[in-house]
C-alpha cells in the first residue's frame, strides 16, 4: 500500500523556541517501510496545506496517517480527514498518537465516518500489521490497538526491541528547519521510551504503563553516525536514568569519535545520583540540560507529586552549572496565582542565571489532574489545551491572567532573547547564519507576536467546530486502570538495575506497579 504521513501544523510555543523533527512519525513511517509499503511524509510544522494537497495528488496514497500526538492538533487533523473524505472517500484514514490514544472514541465520534480506524498506543508496533490487514481485506478489530466506530481490538501492544526499527529520517524534505534554540539544524533521537515515575500532571507514564525500555548503545552509535546535523535533542521524557546505559553510550561515542552537540531532559534527583554520568556528557557535547521542576515551593511540588525536596532542585541546578552546562527550568503556572504570586516567581527567575520558561496548568487525557480537574474546565476547545491557555477558573479575571503570565514570561524573552541575547551569542549567529541556518536568529525577535495577553484573549472567543464531550464529574479516588494505554507489565518492563528500581520507587508518590 502506498502511505501518506502528516504530522499537524506548529503549536503556539514551538512557533518561537524550537522545531523538532517528527520522530515519532518518522518511526512509524519506518516500520510501514520495513513492512514493504511504499511511504512518504509530510510535516505541517515546516510545509503548507498546498504542499498537502499536492503530494496527495502526485502520489494518490491509499491510506494517510495523522500523528495525533498533540491535543491542541486535534482540529487540524479533523479538518485534513473531512477534506480528504470528501474529495476520495475510497482513502483509508488513520489517525495514532499520544494524545488521539487517550481520546479515540471521543475523536471517532467528531470524525463523523471520515476516518477508518484510530490506532491507540505505540504506532511503530502495529502500523506494520494495519496495512497489511488493510492491504488483504482482513478485519482491522484483530489488530492490537485499533479503535474502529464498531468496537476496540486488542490492548496495544509494544515494539518488540528499540533496536528492531529505525527512523526514515530520509523521508523528510528540510530538514534544515528543525532547531531547539542555539542547536540549529538539530536531529531528534531516542535513547530510551517511557517513564517510571507517575507525575499528576504528566501522561508519559500512563501511555507507556510505567514501563522504561532502551536501546542499545551500538546501535544508538550507528545513528549517531548517519545523522547529518551537528545538534542532537535526545528526547527521552527522563535522559540517563539507568546509569549504566547512560555511561556505555558515552563510552561508544568516544570509541568512535562522534562529535555532536546535545541537549536532554532529566529530572533534578536523577542529575544529582548520576553525577558521573553528566559529567562525561558534559565532556563529550552536552550543552543544554532541561529540568523540569514544575514548582518554586515545596507546596507545590506535593501538587505535582514530585518527591524531590527544593533543596535537592537547587543543588541539581548549580551542579549542571558547575558542568559548563547551559539549563534551562520550567515552572508551572497554576490559574489560581494572584499579581502577588506571579511576582514573586518574576523575582526568583531574575535572581537566578538560568532560562526560564513558564507554562499554565493544563489536565490532559491521561493524567491524574484530568480526572480530577476536567469537570472546572472553562472550555472545551481542543485548540486552547497547549500549555500556554488557561483552560481551568483563574482566580484573576482571565484578561489579567494573561497579562501577568506574559509579563512573567518576558524574564525569559528579556534574559536570554532580543539584541542582548545577540550580543551574547554573536559568534554562533554569524555561524549559522554563514551555514545558511536562520532558525535561531530569527526566533529572537518572534517572541513579542506569538506571546501577546490579548492574541491568547483572542483565542477564546473563535468558533470552534470541534468540543470535547462534557466530562462526567470529577472524582477524588482514580483507578490506574482508566488511566493506561499500554497496561503495566510492572518490574519486568523495566530496564533498570534494583538499586535503580528502589530509588525510583522511593522518589514517586504513587504505590502500583
Amino acid at each position: 500500500m502506498k502511505l501518506l504521513a502528516v504530522h499537524p501544523s506548529a503549536l503556539m510555543y514551538t512557533r518561537v523556541f524550537l522545531r523538532l523533527e517528527p520522530l515519532g512519525l518518522e518511526l512509524v513511517a519506518g516500520a510501514a517501510r520495513q513492512a514493504g509499503h511504499d511511504v512518504r511524509i509530510i510535516d505541517l510544522q515546516v510545509e503548507t496545506h498546498e504542499d498537502f494537497w499536492k503530494i496527495m495528488d502526485d502520489f494518490q496514497p491509499d491510506a494517510v496517517c495523522y500523528s495525533g500526538s498533540y491535543l491542541a492538533n486535534v482540529p487540524e487533523i479533523l479538518d485534513l480527514c473531512h477534506a480528504v473524505h470528501y474529495r476520495n472517500p475510497s482513502t483509508v484514514q488513520i489517525i495514532g498518537g499520544h494524545s488521539v490514544s487517550f481520546i479515540a472514541k471521543d475523536v471517532l465520534d467528531l470524525a463523523e465516518g471520515t476516518v477508518t480506524c484510530i490506532l491507540k498506543g505505540e504506532g511503530d508496533a502495529t502500523i506494520g500489521p494495519l496495512l497489511n490487514a488493510m492491504r488483504d481485506g482482513q478485519d482491522l478489530l484483530e489488530v492490537p490497538g485499533v479503535v474502529t466506530l464498531k468496537g476496540e481490538g486488542p490492548a496495544p501492544i509494544f515494539v518488540k526491541s528499540l533496536d528492531d526499527v529505525r527512523p526514515a529520517r530520509d523521508l523528510l524534505r528540510h530538514r534544515n528547519k528543525y532547531f531547539i534554540g542555539t542547536l540549529d539544524p538539530a536531529a531528534s533521537i531516542e535513547f530510551a521510551r517511557g517513564c517510571p515515575w507517575d507525575c499528576t500532571f504528566c501522561s508519559a507514564w500512563t501511555f507507556y504503563g510505567r514501563s522504561y525500555r532502551t536501546a542499545s548503545p551500538q546501535v544508538i552509535a550507528d545513528e549517531l553516525e548517519e545523522i547529518k546535523e551537528p545538534g542532537i535533542f535526545i528526547v527521552d521524557d527522563v535522559a540517563f536514568v539507568h546509569e549504566e546505559h547512560g555511561m556505555a553510550i558515552a563510552n561508544e561515542i568516544k570509541k568512535r569519535g562522534i562529535k555532536k552537540e546535545y541537549y536532554l531532559e532529566t529530572r533534578a534527583d536523577v542529575l544529582l545520583r548520576n553525577k558521573e554520568v553528566f559529567k562525561v556528557w558534559s565532556e563529550i557535547g552536552l550543552s543544554y540540560i532541561f529540568i523540569g521542576l514544575e514548582a518554586v515551593d515545596e507546596e507545590g511540588l506535593k501538587q505535582f507529586r514530585k518527591r524531590v525536596s527544593l533543596d535537592k532542585n537547587f543543588e541539581a541546578l548549580e551542579y549542571a552549572r558547575s558542568l559548563g552546562l547551559i539549563v534551562a527550568i520550567n515552572i508551572i503556572a497554576d490559574p489560581s496565582w494572584d499579581k502577588q504570586r506571579f511576582e514573586t516567581v518574576r523575582q526568583w527567575c531574575l535572581e537566578i542565571p538560568d532560562i526560564v520558561n513558564i507554562s499554565v496548568t493544563t489536565p490532559y487525557p491521561g493524567t491524574e489532574i484530568w480526572h480530577k480537574e476536567a469537570r472546572r474546565l472553562t472550555t472545551r476547545d481542543y485548540r486552547l489545551f497547549d500549555i500556554q491557555h488557561a483552560v481551568l477558573p483563574t482566580t484573576l479575571p482571565l484578561p489579567e491572567f494573561y497579562e501577568e503570565l506574559v509579563k512573567t514570561q518576558q524574564v525569559l524573552n528579556t534574559k536570554h532573547m532580543g539584541w542582548e541575547a545577540l550580543k551574547d551569542t554573536a559568534g554562533i549567529a554569524v555561524r549559522l547564519l554563514r551555514n545558511g541556518q536562520t532558525n535561531f536568529v530569527k526566533m529572537l525577535w518572534k517572541f513579542n507576536s506569538v506571546f501577546n495577553p490579548e492574541l491568547q484573549l483572542a483565542d477564546h472567543q473563535r468558533p470552534a467546530r470541534y468540543l470535547m464531550p462534557i466530562q462526567p464529574e470529577a472524582v477524588d479516588t482514580i483507578s490506574r486502570s482508566d488511566l493506561y494505554v499500554h497496561g503495566p507489565g510492572g518490574r519486568k518492563t523495566r530496564a533498570l538495575d534494583d538499586d535503580t528500581e528502589q530509588f525510583v520507587d522511593t522518589t514517586r508518590m504513587g504505590a502500583e506497579a
